[in-house]
């Protein structure tokens, strides 16, 4: 388990600091959006054999619901996804917060949030379910987070993950937006287990 616990905490912290971090350099948002997707990508190359790479509360609560994760596991796990995150935000002097544009009200940024997460979540059953090679899953589900991190990061920050927004807005003093980032991308996953949980026992039902 502490093997795990260490990748869970080094694949969180990679990639904050490499997301954060081109947001630190003045990288364009198309650039960020890409910095964030090969992050996830190469933290699930090198850590998915070891922990699964969550990397991402809202997934290890998503996997515990659909039994891909063990139960006393999911503890542990967020305790050290929202630590690594916390220490690369604190490196990195809280830069790269999420937070809702100037034109996005709370209910569709709470939509946009619940709709990116659950399309990410539903992205990696997706693939788990299809491919047989961490490599595959691993540049799949990267690219799935640089493009919606494209599309959806000038409207909410496309959080997609409570311990991507953890670190930075706590640090940055932005503590006041956590539970709504919370909720939301937890609902997005866990909606997304549900329909793979329902999914899985129609099928089976069939057969």
């Amino acid at each position: 388990m502490l093997r795990r616990i260490l990748s869970e905490f080094a694949g969180t912290w990679f990639m904050v600091a490499v997301g954060c971090g081109s947001i630190a350099l003045g990288a364009p948002g198309w650039l960020v959006s890409l910095a964030f997707g090969a992050a996830v990508t190469m933290a699930i190359l090198v850590l998915q054999p070891i922990s699964g790479a969550h990397i991402n509360p809202a997934v290890s609560i998503a996997f515990t619901r659909s039994g891909h994760l063990e139960k006393e596991a999911l503890g542990p796990y967020i305790a050290a996804q929202l630590t690594g995150a916390l220490t690369a935000a604190w490196m990195l002097g809280g830069i790269g917060p999420t937070q809702l544009a100037d034109d996005v009200n709370m209910f569709q940024g709470t939509a946009i949030e619940v709709f990116i997460t659950f399309a990410l979540m539903a992205s990696i059953y997706w693939i788990v379910v299809k491919s047989e090679t961490h490599v595959s899953i691993a540049f799949f589900v990267g690219a799935t987070v640089a493009v919606l991190a494209y599309f959806f990061g000038p409207l909410t920050g496309a959080s997609m993950n409570p311990a991507r927004t953890f670190g930075p807005n706590l640090v940055n003093g932005m503590a006041s937006s956590l539970p709504f980032y919370s909720m939301t991308t937890v609902a997005g996953a866990l909606l997304a287990a549900e329909v793979y949980v329902r999914l899985c026992a129609s099928k089976s039902d069939q057969d």
